[in-house]
């Protein structure tokens, strides 16, 4: 299995080495050069850990770090940082962060702390890989539904990611500006409308179940029932 990780360093230069060292140690890795540009890329695909520089343009890292944690419990976490005060290091653990790594640093300190955050969260997984709607299994890192006649249906990422969210907040209100900041980092007309098409899509595939509802809360969001 190749691990993809989502490296977030808006210096040039390091976030290059960082990249082609990780990669010559057969991980994949996409380089975001901002906050924003990683919080795009993160609601965009899949990674199995995000490294994220606490200093970067339009979105720090404890901030990105934070909304992550909102929507991923499990994903690890690293923060590079220059910044060394024990109340950083505390603020960057209260943000979602699993482990903190400070500059200067060594590739070979990085790749151990890598290799054992991923070991850890490998070990560490839990049952949101199989997760029940109604006669429906739903694998959120396969982006797969089975029905109870044991028929596929395959979701697209951001359907995907739209039902776990729907999920985490089962039988409550999931407020529409919160889904939409959270997967689109966006709330304009045209995130909202596209948001909308992705509620019909999921509908259509969960309709074989009919104890299986997504209402629409009008003025407030959705709700998933089931």
């Amino acid at each position: 299995m190749k691990y993809k990780i989502l490296l977030a360093e808006d210096e040039p230069f390091l976030g290059k080495v960082i990249k082609e060292s990780l990669e010559k140690n057969n991980y994949e890795v996409i380089l975001a050069s901002n906050g924003k540009e990683a919080w795009n890329l993160f609601n965009e695909q899949e990674f199995s850990l995000c490294i994220l520089d606490v200093m970067m343009p339009y979105k720090d890292g404890f901030t990105l770090a934070a909304q992550m944690r909102e929507f991923s419990k499990n994903i690890p976490l690293m923060f590079l940082t220059a910044k060394s005060d024990i109340k950083d290091v505390a603020q960057g653990y209260a943000s979602g962060g699993n482990d903190y790594l400070r500059k200067p640093f060594s590739l070979e300190e990085l790749f151990l702390r890598v290799a054992e955050l991923l070991k850890r969260s490998k070990s560490e997984k839990q049952e949101t890989d199989e997760l029940m709607i109604g006669q429906y299994i739903f694998y959120p890192k396969r982006q797969e539904l089975i029905n109870g006649i044991k028929k596929k249906v395959k979701l697209s990422y951001k359907e995907a990611r739209l039902l776990e969210l729907l999920l985490q907040n089962k039988n409550q209100v999931l407020e529409r500006k919160s889904a939409l900041m959270q997967l689109w980092g966006d709330d304009n007309f045209f995130t909202t409308r596209n948001m909308d098409v992705y509620i019909t899509k999921l509908r259509k595939k969960l309709r074989e179940d009919a104890s299986v509802e997504i209402v629409n809360v009008r003025g407030f969001g959705y709700k998933l029932i089931c």
